[in-house]
């Protein structure tokens, strides 16, 4: 991805949000008979920074759902990092967006004996089990996108600040609107950790005095699913008849309501922004149904996956807070707080500089 001289970027917040869930236990096929049942990960282990990379190491993405624009480009972008690092790397998962699903296939990578589970979580809670199953076979377990409880995976790939990405989505709609106005948000799953922690960053910046003449009137959830998001984009302008804009952080969700919105009769009266992919988005940005949106870049992201996995994997690092690691031509990382890898500040996309973006 090229980075135009008139591409924005978002302003840093002060904080990052770490979240806590109570966690649920599942079993699965060991990878190490000797492995303890009661201690999941290797919190006790030390890194070694100048151990060689192994080769030959099983790498697997585990995305929300696959199908999914989004993480088509993130997993395929840490698929080939994985390969040039010598390891067999593949992205597995299910059309929908359930924890449910996600479990099932955490289980048959624990059986496939994989090095390390990269996951994208639909559910804090519902994938604990047997991601901690994995870890007790000395499989090392990173999220990315959307995060479990801290004590089932090693490292959390966060693509910026979460209080960033929640409080710029209501900083860039309310310059949109002067202000003033009624607004919605249209979500992925009603469970997604990452998605229900920005709209609660989202709605403690509307209590700022400054935005005393907006109002929040309905949080809707697409599912990540295109046509229940066109649908529920549409539920909400016929519920809502002054609604003057709907926020829509999901890749999948704004490009349907975006769809919906360019078709009918709100096309300019009503403002769409959120996150998004520039080749996704491209066409309503050209035809003014959307002004602006934001994302980090996805390519980056599975990038990170790729050498963070293969770096525990290699006992490089631990996980621990502090520990630093390289990341090929993205540079070096520090790892924060409960084990949080922060990608980096999102861009800001708008007519001036999209055709500067390719995925």
């Amino acid at each position: 991805m090229r980075l135009h001289s008139r591409a924005r970027i978002v302003p840093a917040a002060a904080a990052v949000c770490a979240l806590a869930v109570v966690l649920a236990g599942c079993s699965g096929t060991t990878k190490n008979d000797t492995a303890e049942a009661t201690t999941p990960g290797a919190s006790d282990a030390k890194a070694d920074p100048s151990a060689p990379i192994k080769k030959g190491l099983k790498i697997a993405f585990l995305p929300k759902q696959i199908n999914n624009p989004y993480f088509t480009i993130l997993d395929g972008s840490g698929i080939a990092a994985a390969k040039e690092l010598g390891a067999s790397a593949k992205e597995v998962g299910s059309s929908d967006a359930k924890a449910s699903s996600q479990v099932s296939y955490i289980n048959t990578l624990v059986q496939q004996r994989q090095d390390a589970i990269l996951i994208a979580a639909n559910d804090p809670n519902a994938v604990c089990g047997a991601l901690k199953t994995a870890r007790q076979q000395k499989i090392k377990i990173v999220t990315y996108d959307s995060d479990t409880g801290k004590d089932c995976r090693d490292l959390f790939l966060n693509q910026t600040s979460s209080e960033q990405i929640g409080r710029s989505q209501i900083q860039h709609i309310a310059e949109q609107l002067g202000n003033k106005g009624e607004i919605a948000v249209l979500s992925a799953t009603q469970n997604a950790t990452n998605q229900n922690t920005w709209i609660e960053f989202m709605k403690d910046e509307l209590k700022k005095p400054v935005y005393k003449d907006m109002k929040l009137v309905k949080v809707a959830y697409g599912d990540d699913d295109d046509q229940k998001s066109f649908q529920e984009t549409q539920g909400l302008l016929k519920a809502y008849p002054n609604l003057k804009g709907i926020i829509s952080p999901t890749t999948v969700g704004i490009a349907a309501a975006a769809r919906y919105i360019g078709g009918s009769s709100y096309k300019g009266k009503v403002v769409l922004n959120g996150l998004g992919t520039p080749n996704q988005m491209r066409k309503f940005v050209k035809d003014g149904t959307v002004e602006q949106f934001s994302l980090w870049d996805p390519k980056k992201l599975g990038r990170l996956g790729a050498y963070a996995a293969a770096s525990l994997a290699s006992g490089r690092i631990t996980g621990a807070e502090g520990e630093k690691f390289t990341a090929g031509d993205l540079g070096e990382y520090t790892i924060g707080k409960d084990g949080e890898v922060i990608l980096g500040p999102p861009t800001v996309f708008d007519s001036g500089n999209i055709d500067d973006f390719d995925f």
